[in-house]
């Protein structure tokens, strides 16, 4: 079977599938404009991804000896972690308008140097306000990185777009697999500043290296009048179908539900990342529990937007994302039980289950998004999106504080799982904004 991806949809209008469809070879146009495979645009983008990956997935490692070295309590920096969710998703939007317009290169050395930064300038924080600023600063290269690094896959590979997004988003979330044990290994009060210099350094090479080899595809990349005899129905849904402006895609109501979507599965998914160490603790399971559920997390998560990637590819992109969101839901009301058992075996083979169906919300949400609004401005439009993760990150850190306080770490997590539920519930509500030209389309003859 050819590359590419099938343009079928189910019986709401939604475009599904992923199979080369109406002949159209975007490999071979890509390699025409490259002069190489496209594939070495995604590799490059999840390198970078994998490199500022520490910043999310090592945070609840590193905090205790940030903590206990300068002397800071837990709760104060909770507000570090949520911090970072905010600046990582709010630049997005000017990083991604930048980037549509202007192409990513500039754009990822700045990244480079306000990550690998950031990293760096935290082995040598002395106080609770210099952590604020280096991991906001540090946060605003990651959302450079991460705005770039999705709508590459989107971008290149319009055929591919779960599968490659799922590739550059597992990165970010399995990438810091390595870097955890190392960061467990070494997190006390006289190692952590070299860990985090460490680390640094690290971002900063890889991240430059990225800067140098990504570049966009041309406007006409795709031109339908180079001797194909498809049409526009030899053309995944991406591009088939209408280009929305950020301000169009505001006026619809598919955008909003998408929204409110994103912020209840990203609450749901930073709670546990956030606060998997601690939710352990909590029990009183053994250290070995805490340490193996922080390393496997990631991995988890990473793999898990590979495979449901490819899935949303050659299925239905909207059932695929339901069913990952409510067992998303269910797995994490099945740790509460796991914990309250003692089970520490259970525990952190729930702890995988519930990230394995809730972190390809990362790649569900941008390539749904291109399917309805176009691939010219995905990477404005899904930045726009993204800011929804600010809700996510307010929840899993100052409101999930108050909340473990008032309430105690049972009722907060259940919380959680009722949020990734209610999201897979919404997800049946989906289907193409009116006006899109996806409405009526037949399914196209795979390969």
């Amino acid at each position: 079977m050819g590359e590419g991806e099938p343009t079928a949809e189910d019986a709401d209008g939604e475009a599904e599938g992923a199979a080369t469809a109406g002949g159209v070879d975007y490999a071979a146009r890509a390699a025409d404009t490259l002069g190489f495979s496209r594939w070495w645009q995604i590799a490059a983008a999840a390198g970078m991804m994998a490199a500022v990956s520490p910043y999310q997935y090592v945070w609840s490692s590193i905090s205790p000896a940030l903590s206990e070295g300068l002397d800071i309590a837990l709760p104060a920096l909770g507000a570090v972690f949520s911090f970072y969710v905010v600046f990582q998703s709010l630049s997005q939007f000017p990083a991604g308008k930048w980037r549509d317009s202007r192409g990513p290169g500039a754009l990822t050395f700045l990244a480079a140097i306000l990550a690998g930064g950031g990293y760096v300038g935290l082995a040598y924080a002395t106080s609770l306000w210099q952590l604020y600023l280096l991991y906001s600063l540090g946060a605003v290269g990651v959302g450079i990185v991460y705005t770039v690094a999705v709508n590459t896959a989107v971008k290149w590979f319009p055929d591919r777009t779960g599968l490659t997004t799922g590739v550059g988003t597992m990165a970010f979330a399995a990438g810091s697999a390595l870097v955890v044990p190392y960061v467990r290994a070494n997190a006390t009060v006289t190692a952590y500043s070299d860990v985090l210099r460490n680390i640094g350094i690290g971002i900063l090479v890889v991240t430059l290296v990225g800067s140098l080899l990504l570049r966009d595809p041309p406007k006409d990349w795709l031109d339908r009048a180079d001797g194909d005899d498809d049409g526009d129905e030899g053309l995944a849904a991406s591009i088939r179908g209408r280009n929305y402006s950020t301000r169009e895609m505001l006026t619809t109501w598919q955008f909003w539900l998408l929204y409110a979507m994103f912020i209840a599965m990203a609450s749901a998914d930073l709670l546990v990342i956030a606060n998997v160490v601690r939710f352990a603790e909590n029990f009183g399971l053994a250290a070995l529990v805490a340490t193996l559920s922080a390393t496997l997390l990631p991995v988890a998560a990473g793999v898990s937007r590979l495979i449901l990637g490819e899935a949303t590819d050659r299925f239905s992109r909207k059932r695929v994302m339901a069913g990952s969101f409510l067992l998303a839901g269910l797995f994490r009301i099945g740790l509460v039980g796991a914990g309250e058992a003692g089970n520490g075996a259970v525990f952190v083979a729930f702890v995988l289950g519930a990230m394995f169906f809730s972190s390809p919300l990362y790649v569900f949400f941008p390539s749904l998004l291109a399917d309805y609004y176009g691939a010219a401005n995905s990477s404005g439009n899904y930045a726009v999106l993204y800011t929804a993760k600010v809700g996510g990150g307010v929840f899993s850190g100052v409101v999930a504080g108050y909340l473990v306080a008032a309430l105690g770490w049972n009722p907060t997590f259940l919380l959680g799982g009722g949020l990734a539920v209610a999201a897979g519930l919404a997800t049946f509500a989906l289907r193409p904004p009116s006006g899109s030209g996806l409405e009526t389309v037949e399914p196209a003859a795979a390969d």
